[in-house]
């Protein structure tokens, strides 16, 4: 493999002004994480507003660390490198002309040379760089051309302390570091929208842990494992994830025994996040995080969402309000949580679903029906949070 090094690129950690070091270290983290789960040996460094991979090993899976890399978040572009001694300009020729027959094989292409000098005192200015170079490569190779708007080929040379050549660039996923924003709690359920919102809040630095509420025997063993899986999938992008499994049952049973069936949902509903939020809480997490979208189903209209915000005094982050379904799966099919989550295990929402839920609950009549639960749902709810079931979830590659 003629690449034994790759620079890492990033967008929004540039414009963070004296605050810039913070998240480029924590980049670095999150990079050394992915990186154990690749075969061969890697060193990790910051240099001069950039930063870069070494392979330390003589052998290692290029295929595996472009995929490991390209889930970081805060990564927008991953450039596979040489890295070269500056041995002089003719010998920097010669391994430009190496670089170049053994990466593009068909030479019916169009290229440019863009240079940057950032180490002054090198002896050709950028544009002599570019011009030399360019003429180097069109006496080696009879078919290439030149394209200084639209080029095959932009072939970078960075002149620093070493020089470093790469023209292959492979987009990462962008926004933040994970960790950078804080912590929150994701309701995750069996569906396609809730690890779709996961990795969205994620994308934006934010560390997640999840909770997901059980009802056996009404949701089987192959149901929450189906939780689990989703869960390992995110984690791929979002780090190790704690998740919490709720045993949701007695309380689902004693709502459905005294509230009105058409209000069942959005009762359960609330109290999934008042559970959430005692967990969030107890985790130093600051907010809640839903896959709702406005008008998707009966608990998801916007008076469905008012009421059943109510109970909350945490902020609840909704990434996928104004996503149609076709948005919410293409990106499910791009994380690949789609397969896992279309699985035909039912969850305890989908179970307990009245043929005719209300759509536009009034809030004072939600919360006079829930007082036909005060003999008993406060000491459900806490054998619940005593039964939590914590499992640690992470990508093992």
């Amino acid at each position: 493999m003629i690449f034994k090094a790759f620079l890492i690129k990033y967008a929004e950690i540039g414009v963070k002004g004296r605050n810039r070091y913070i998240f480029e270290d924590a980049l670095v983290q999150q990079m050394k994480y992915a990186l154990k789960r690749c075969e061969g040996e890697f060193s990790v460094r910051k240099e001069q507003g950039r930063i870069y991979v070494d392979v330390e090993s003589e052998f290692y899976d290029y295929d595996e660390v472009v995929e490991n890399l390209s889930r970081v978040f805060g990564i927008s572009h991953i450039c596979p490198m040489i890295q070269l001694e500056d041995e002089g300009f003719e010998k920097l020729g010669q391994d430009i002309v190496s670089y170049f027959d053994e990466v593009y094989p068909d030479k019916h292409i169009t290229f440019k040379v863009n240079a940057r000098r950032a180490r002054k005192n090198y002896p050709k200015t950028s544009m002599e760089i570019n011009e030399d170079l360019g003429e180097v490569l069109l006496n080696a190779f009879e078919d290439l051309r030149v394209d200084v708007h639209k080029p095959d080929v932009m072939l970078s040379v960075e002149i620093r302390e070493h020089i470093y050549v790469y023209s292959i660039v492979i987009p990462g996923p962008g926004g933040m570091p994970v960790g950078t924003a804080g912590k929150a709690m994701l309701l995750l359920s069996g569906g396609i929208d809730s690890p779709v919102a996961g990795y969205m809040i994620a994308k934006r630095g934010v560390k997640i842990d999840a909770v997901y509420f059980h009802a056996p025997p009404y949701t089987s063993e192959r149901a929450k494992q189906k939780v689990v899986d989703l869960a390992k999938e995110v984690s791929k992008y979002a780090g190790p994830i704690h998740l919490h499994v709720i045993n949701f049952t007695d309380i689902q049973m004693y709502i459905y025994e005294k509230c009105p069936h058409d209000e069942l949902t959005i009762i359960m509903r609330r109290y999934m996040m008042r559970i959430a939020e005692t967990i969030a809480k107890q985790t130093e997490c600051i907010g809640l995080i839903t896959g709702e979208s406005i008008g998707q189903v009966a608990s998801q209209t916007m008076q469905s969402l008012a009421v059943t915000n109510e109970v909350c005094t945490l902020p609840v982050y909704r990434p996928l309000i104004g996503f149609d379904k076709i948005d919410i799966v293409d990106i499910s099919e791009k994380i690949g949580t789609y397969e896992t989550s279309i699985l035909p295990y039912e969850d305890c929402c989908t179970i307990f679903v009245a043929k005719h839920p209300v759509t536009k609950p009034n809030l004072s009549i939600i919360k006079k029906h829930e007082l036909h639960l005060t003999e008993k749902i406060d000491e459900l709810v806490q054998t619940a949070l005593d039964t939590d079931e914590v499992i640690i979830v992470k990508d093992e590659g």
